[in-house]
């Protein structure tokens, strides 16, 4: 079934006069040079080094998700297809949250892959020393890993990528969390799914 999504997806981009406003992530093979190819238009874009840009996300509300509908962002990409395994998302509160009983995973709404220039991106608040961030950091986001599978395990290829491992997703955590809450419950995205 999703050989046969993902052959429709690129069949309907292809045939498209524009590109897609919306981006099926998990239908990627190569997820990864999706990620790069939008970093490097906004770096040619902005007249930026490549070095010098990363990702700040945000995930889209309903309302924002339902006025974007048929529009592209100014930068970036408007992406679904990721599941959030471990938790749940907050709507309301729009954060991660505790999970709800006898749900595994849920799909997330539709997130913003927005390329920035470094220096335009707060710091994580979090310990250099755990891998979560910085001392200094005000931003307070869960650096959320993003797998593929959910083995979340790969073999690291000859050009530095994990063959599942994709990216971090800086999602929202409530106040009273820290980023050490989400990864002692091993909280992370997939692209698909198991079933």
């Amino acid at each position: 079934k999703e050989f046969l999504e993902r052959i429709h997806f690129l069949r309907e981009w292809t045939a498209g006069k524009a590109p897609p406003t919306l981006y099926w992530i998990s239908g990627f093979f190569f997820t990864q040079a999706f990620i790069t190819g939008t970093l490097q238009n906004f770096a040619r874009k902005s007249k930026v080094p490549i070095d010098q840009t990363a990702f700040d996300h945000r995930v889209l509300s309903k309302a924002e998700t339902e006025r974007m509908e048929g529009k592209s962002p100014k930068d970036g990409a408007f992406v679904y297809g990721l599941f959030l395994e471990g938790a749940s998302w907050n709507e309301a509160e729009h954060a991660v949250d505790e999970s709800h009983p006898r749900v595994l995973s849920l799909a997330m709404p539709v997130m913003h892959l927005w390329p920035r220039q470094l220096k335009d991106i707060a710091l994580v608040r979090g310990h250099a020393h755990l891998y979560t961030g910085d001392e200094d950091g005000t931003e307070h986001v869960y650096l959320c890993p993003v797998y593929k599978t959910s083995e979340r395990r790969g073999v690291l290829l000859t050009t530095g990528h994990s063959t599942n491992f994709v990216m971090f997703f800086r999602l929202p955590m409530a106040k009273h969390h820290d980023q050490k809450h989400w990864i002692k419950r091993g909280v992370a995205m997939l692209t698909s799914l198991d079933d």
